[in-house]
């Protein structure tokens, strides 16, 4: 393999050196005239600013610890913190979070821009592996939101939760998504708030991927009430809605 690679590379060196063939696209050649096997480039070569991608409106519907703040708190929350990235070309991200009595919101995103260093391997190819890598890490089974009759009725032979088509698909656990960008997945996780706390804090993340981007939304609501807990639906329904209108931000 280590040949192999070395054989690629040199003939992507020597691609690069010849003028013939030019497109003048502007893309990024995974490999030049002459190669056997040209891998494809991703279809982003840049981010959008993550801080700005959400709207203020969204933002205090996500955040309602803001509602009834002074304008400039409220400003400092929806102004969101940027992650700290060495390539905001390769990755961004941004959180917010407000506090109320009744309960605590954050929401967090992270935007990470895949690029495959291998000619053989497209960046399409590489986000998709890292993406089934993040899959696997949050222990998310394999499944579609609307799968057949026949696949529900066996399910709880398998022990693995039933999808019916007429319950609505924010009200289930763990799952593969079918209709945010090329790949998507949403993890729900239900925890005590901190180690020896009885106030219960629930995490949903989508993880989607579009070409050659990856992007987590990751939305939390931890209870004010040890004796409420806070529900999966409405938390999922809003952190699915953000990403879907992340993802058309990728298509503007």
């Amino acid at each position: 393999m280590a040949a192999l690679h070395a054989a690629l590379l040199a003939a992507l060196a020597v691609g690069c050196t010849s003028n013939t063939g030019a497109t003048g696209s502007g893309t990024d050649a995974k490999a030049g005239p002459g190669t056997k096997s040209i891998a494809q480039p991703g279809k982003y070569r840049t981010l959008f600013e993550p801080c700005g991608s959400v709207g203020s409106s969204a933002l205090k519907d996500l955040l309602p610890g803001t509602v009834g703040l002074p304008d400039k708190q409220q400003q400092e929350i929806l102004r969101g913190s940027a992650s700290s990235t060495f390539d905001t070309d390769r990755r961004v991200g941004c959180a917010w979070k407000s506090d109320a009595p009744d309960a605590s919101h954050s929401l967090s995103l992270d935007i990470e821009r895949v690029v495959s260093y291998d000619p053989a391997v497209s960046d399409d190819d590489r986000a998709q592996e890292l993406f089934t890598e993040k899959q696997i890490a949050a222990a998310v089974p394999v499944a579609t939101e609307a799968p057949t009759a026949s696949a529900s009725a066996s399910a709880p032979v398998s022990g693995t939760p039933s999808i019916d088509a007429t319950e609505p698909a924010a009200t289930l656990g763990s799952r593969m998504l079918n209709s945010i960008g090329d790949a998507a997945y949403l993890d729900d996780d239900l925890a005590s708030a901190a180690a020896g706390s009885t106030a219960q804090r629930r995490t949903v993340s989508v993880v989607f991927r579009t070409s050659n981007v990856i992007a987590t939304v990751v939305y939390t609501e931890q209870s004010g009430h040890t004796t409420v807990i806070p529900e999966s639906k409405e938390l999922q329904e809003k952190a699915q809605h953000l990403a879907r209108n992340l993802v058309k931000k990728f298509s503007d």
